[in-house]
């Protein structure tokens, strides 16, 4: 009898562990197939290889890692421009998850903002240059930048619970992909993703330089991705419709004109005349 008892049990564990494995399988895939419209991790690279060689975006002129998450926040790519993943900063592998998860999380669709908000029915789109000056203290968003935090799991381990294997970082299978990472990131580099008519579909994220010149690759980029139909939708640079959510260089004496300022960035050159070399949005 007790034999008999012990058999059950152990089919029932067995039952458990096999359900709990479909379920994990099943919300993986369910993750994977919304990045099912957004750029493959050889586009992602390309792009940021081109974006990372023009000459202009000023710096330190250092190699850079580039992440893509879905309207979710699922991580879809995670790429790099040297020749493996000790070329670039370490740090920025993540840093680039959390800028994509910043910007994406925080930017909206054309058409689901309310008719009486400030922005009206265009949407909002926010890049994480955009967030500096509101989160620092005093500011309207401080505090926001200690909200949603990385997942470190997921950042930092294969879904084994093993330590994962460097070898995979920027890789087709980088151990973050498939997984949200969450995270809030509060300086230049990341931007929302979106495709024809304003719908936005993700978000980018670009870390390895100054947080100045991480904005002008990642800008670049979602350019050459064909994801910046941004024309029309709501954005915080009232000063150029025609790049809403660029990175907005007004701080003087430590405050920001517009609220949404960022400061400019060591390294080679100055950030503002950049900016009108960046491509408009489509």
């Amino acid at each position: 009898m007790k034999i008999a008892k012990m058999k059950i049990a152990k089919k029932l564990m067995l039952a458990g562990a096999f359900i709990a494995l479909s379920s994990a399988t099943a919300s993986a895939h369910g993750r994977q197939n919304s990045c099912s419209n957004l750029p493959s991790w050889s586009q992602l690279r390309s792009a940021l290889i081109g974006a990372r060689g023009v000459a202009g975006n000023n710096g330190l002129g250092l190699h850079m890692w580039a992440t893509i998450v879905a309207n979710d926040g699922t991580v879809c790519a995670v790429a790099f421009t040297g020749s493996d993943y000790r070329s670039q900063w370490l740090a920025s592998r993540v840093i680039s998850a959390q800028k994509a998860n910043a910007a994406n999380g925080l930017s909206l669709s054309k058409g689901v903002t309310p008719s009486g908000s400030a922005v009206g029915t265009n949407g909002l789109a926010l890049s994480t240059a955009n967030l500096y000056s509101a989160v620092q203290p005093g500011g309207s968003l401080f505090g926001l930048q200690f909200s949603n935090p990385v997942d470190p799991d997921a950042a930092y381990e294969q879904r084994n619970g093993r330590p994962a294997d460097a070898a995979t970082f920027g890789q087709p299978n980088d151990p973050m992909v498939g997984d949200a990472i969450g995270g809030v990131n509060v300086f230049g580099g990341g931007l929302a993703l979106y495709g024809p008519n304003g719908v936005k579909i993700g978000g980018i994220g670009v870390s390895g330089d100054t947080s100045c010149t991480d904005h002008m690759v990642a800008w670049r980029a979602r350019h050459s991705l064909n994801l910046d139909y941004l024309s029309g939708v709501g954005g915080v640079n009232a000063t150029d419709a025609t790049r809403p959510d660029n990175i907005i260089f007004d701080i003087s004496g430590g405050a920001s004109a517009s609220g949404w300022g960022h400061p400019n960035c060591a390294g080679v050159g100055n950030g503002t005349p950049v900016l009108s070399t960046l491509p408009a949005v489509q």
